[in-house]
This record gives C-alpha cells, sequence and structure tokens, in this order.
C-alpha cells in the first residue's frame, strides 16, 4: 500500500518550523527538557527526534522486486531518563522508528523501521577503587559504541540501532586508559516482516540465547596525542536462521585528533576467523573462515578562518577468492556502522565494509561555528572478482566482470539552527557505474543517485 510521502514531509518540517522558535527564544542555547521539568538533581530526562526524507533514482540492487526509484519518509524519536545516586543508577530509553512512503517496491527492513520499544533499560553499579582506577557494573539492555565503530556501533545515521542484552565491566583510570569487558545477546528487532513494518504495530524486539557475542575492549593514551586501541571480539552464532558464525575478531587502532597545522592519523586493522556460511538459509555448509580488513588515512587542517581540512583514506576488507574450495575469505563487520565513512546508508548503502578495496579523498570547511560543508569523492573496486558485491548482491563467480563498481561523488551540509539543539542537513551521493555494474549477471549496470534533507531536534 502505498503512502503519500511529500505531504507527510511538508506537515513535519512546518511542524519543527513552527516549534523551533517558539523553544529557542535565544537561539544562542539550546532548550532542554531537564532544565524546565522541575526534577530532582538525580533524575534527568531528555531525547530528540528525527525526521528524514530520502529518495533514490537508478537501483542498484539485484532484487526484480525493487523499483527503480524509490522515496520514503523516516521519523526516529527517543526518550531517556536517567536516574544516579550515590553507587547505583539506572537508565531507561524508549526508541521509535517509522516509515512512511512505502510502497510495494520501496526498500524497507529492520534496519529503516522498529515501531516503539525498549533501546535501554539497564542498572548500573559503581564498584569504587581498583588497581588506581574506578570500576563500574552494568546489567541489562544497552547500545554499545566502540573505537572506531567499524565492529561496534550505536547507529547515528542509520534509523533504527543494535541493542544488546548484556553484561557489561569498565574499569577506567584518570590517565585515560579505559579496559572494558562485556557478554552480550544480540537484540533481534521485531517485526521482520514488510506488512508489519510498514503497519508499523510494536512487537517486544527478541534475544536468544544461541546467538552471544562477547569482547574485550582496551583504550590508553600515548605520547604527543596518539591514542592507541587493542580489541578482541567474538560472535557465537548457532540459532535457526541465521548465518552459524562463530567469528573471532582482533585488531588495534591508532589514531591522532585533527587540530589546526597538525597532520592527524587513523590507522586499523583486524583479523577474523573461525567458520560462516555464506546465507541464513538454503544448502549452505560451514566454511572455514579467515578474513581482514584494514583502514587508513591521513589528514591536515589548514590554520584559516573556514578550517579547510584535507583528507586521503584506503579501505580494505578481504573477499571470498574462490567461492568452491570450501574457505570464506569475505570479511564480516559483525555490528559495525559505515555512513561517516561509505556514504549515506538508509535506502542507498552501496558500499560496505567487505570485499571491498576502496581509495577516498575528501575535504570539508567550516563557513561558520555552526555550520560545515563536505565533499568526498570515492572509487569503489571488489578485493576480489569472484565475491560478491555485497551491498547489491551482485557476484560473477566467474571473474569476467572484472572488480571495477564504479566512483562515488558525494556531498553533506550541516547547520546548527540552534547549536546542539536544532540541526538541519541536507547531503546526496552520485555512483557512476563501472565495468563490473554493465557485465555482471544480475548488475542493473546504470548510475545512481540519492538525496536526502533532515531536521534533528534534540530536547
Amino acid at each position: 500500500m502505498n503512502r503519500p510521502l511529500h505531504p507527510a514531509l511538508s506537515f513535519a518540517l512546518a511542524a519543527l518550523a513552527l516549534v523551533v522558535p517558539a523553544l529557542a527564544q535565544d537561539a544562542s542555547k539550546p532548550w532542554r527538557l531537564n532544565d524546565h521539568a522541575g526534577l530532582p538533581d538525580w533524575l534527568k530526562v531528555g531525547g530528540a527526534i528525527r525526521v528524514r526524507g530520502e529518495a533514490l533514482d537508478g537501483e542498484f540492487r539485484s532484487a526484480p522486486t525493487l523499483d527503480n526509484a524509490d522515496q520514503l519518509l523516516m521519523t526516529r524519536s527517543n526518550l531517556r531518563i536517567d536516574a544516579a545516586g550515590e553507587r547505583l543508577g539506572a537508565t531507561l530509553e524508549l526508541m521509535d522508528s517509522r516509515v512512511f512512503g512505502g510502497g510495494d517496491g520501496s526498500f524497507v527492513n529492520t534496519t529503516i523501521a522498529n515501531p516503539i520499544d525498549f533501546l535501554q533499560g539497564y542498572a548500573t553499579l559503581s564498584l569504587g577503587s581498583l588497581a588506581g582506577g574506578q570500576h563500574r557494573l552494568q546489567v541489562g539492555r544497552e547500545t554499545l559504541d566502540l573505537g572506531g565503530r567499524r565492529l561496534v556501533a550505536r547507529n547515528r545515521y542509520r534509523n533504527t540501532i543494535n541493542a544488546f542484552d548484556a553484561v557489561d565491566w569498565l574499569w577506567k583510570d584518570d590517565g585515560g586508559t579505559e579496559l572494558r569487558v562485556f557478554w552480550s545477546l544480540p537484540v533481534e528487532r521485531l517485526p521482520s516482516d514488510r506488512t508489519g513494518l510498514l503497519d508499523g504495530h510494536p512487537v517486544l524486539d527478541e534475544q536468544d540465547m544461541d546467538n552471544q557475542f562477547y569482547g574485550v575492549f582496551l583504550s590508553t593514551d600515548l605520547a604527543d596525542g596518539v591514542g592507541l586501541e587493542l580489541y578482541a571480539f567474538q560472535l557465537d552464532e548457532t540459532g535457526a536462521g541465521t548465518r552459524q558464525r562463530q567469528l573471532t575478531t582482533p585488531g588495534f587502532r591508532v589514531t591522532r585528533e585533527s587540530a589546526p597545522e597538525t597532520v592527524d592519523f587513523e590507522l586499523e586493522s583486524a583479523i577474523q576467523f573461525g567458520d560462516s556460511r555464506l546465507a541464513a538459509a538454503g544448502p549452505n555448509v560451514a566454511l572455514d573462515h579467515f578474513a581482514w580488513f584494514a583502514h587508513a588515512a591521513i589528514g591536515y587542517t589548514f590554520d584559516m578562518t573556514w578550517k579547510p581540512r584535507i583528507q586521503v583514506a584506503y579501505d580494505f576488507a578481504s573477499g571470498d577468492s574462490d567461492p568452491t574450495d570450501g574457505d570464506n575469505g569475505r570479511f564480516d563487520t559483525l555490528f559495525g556502522a559505515r555512513r561517516w565513512e561509505f556514504g549515506p546508508t538508509g535506502i542507498y548503502g552501496a558500499i560496505a565494509r567487505s570485499n571491498l578495496s576502496s581509495p577516498e579523498l575528501r575535504f570539508v570547511v567550516k563557513p561558520t561555528g555552526r555550520s560545515d560543508v563536505m565533499f568526498a569523492a570515492r572509487g569503489v573496486w571488489l578485493a576480489e572478482s569472484r565475491d560478491a558485491w555485497t551491498a547489491a548482491r551482485v557476484q560473477d563467480v566467474t571473474g569476467a566482470a572484472g572488480r571495477h563498481v564504479g566512483e562515488q561523488l558525494e556531498f553533506r551540509v550541516r547547520h546548527q539552527i540552534v547549536p546542539k539543539s536544532v540541526l538541519f542537513e541536507w547531503g546526496g551521493v552520485y555512483l557512476f557505474a563501472g565495468r563490473f555494474q554493465d557485465d555482471a549477471p544480475g548488475g542493473q549496470g546504470q548510475d545512481t543517485a540519492y538525496g536526502y534533507v533532515q531536521a534533528v531536534w534534540t530536547f
């Protein structure tokens, strides 16, 4: 059933236009619900509402059920309540992610819609001092945002967010060193069927003891503003309808933050080994899994009025060199995010951290203290010609179509109408089709254009 997009988007933006001036009598100061609620000091409440319209022309996925052109309106609303005592605290966060305008040929799944449910609900116990630092224990449903966010992330651009039912221990000292150990059950977002997602009727999300995710994460500050992270994650997935992944992923990350007249850099790499299947259904057998990924970037910020910054980056994620040898060399990004690196997701998301070889040139300026503009150009190749372009589910097992997927141009404009309170964002992507798209079986052989506009009110 088609649902009107443009009237809904117009109404939502008009509502924001009316509400924001009323709330922001002083446009230099953010408005917070907690400041006006008259609550005791130990209780805090806040949240955010986001409205985004997306449009795509030139569907790149190999899916005959999808229309060649698509447009959706998405909303994401969350309300968070924190209670903090001397040693004991608790957090409750509700999230409602909805989609409007989804016709029969629209791209809609659980990354786009998840009707109102508990995103977080946990208790925190401060355990006092230990080995020169402080440590705490956290138990319940939580979101995780670790390191470079390439393997474990609380999603920001995506309309839904990964959650975990977890036991989470954290130790940190005054010098900036943190050690985190966690065990969790990844939460399955429901409903998962198309009708349920479009209707928006709430269904409680679930977890399964057959699917476990746990790990250890260490971060520390080195000399001259350089940070080091070491981690190891384990995914044990044995539940029905899954890819039966038994994956161990150790890695490291070294960073230096950007600053005027300073060369900044980032280097991250991880290996991955164990067993996996290529799909959750069908006559798939467990394959020996060995894969790896690497990200390298170097940037420079000029000490000028608009603070221009230029960055060169390269991303590699291994693919499966031979689909017939009983091994799987395709890297799995686990619960990571990709928007800030590979472009918008939503109904786009053409680049994934899997079977990828991709250089990028990026340029950012800040015309005002409230605005920033970004341009990026990225080349997209497959790491292995016989493996799939995973985001499009297109594969040439012979390798004859080559590795060149295309070139992606991206821009993004952000402006804080009210600092830290009301954010307007506009952006778009154009993907020029390469030879692989033309020659691979199931390839669409056409360019793809995508654009979005969104407004976020944080209260």
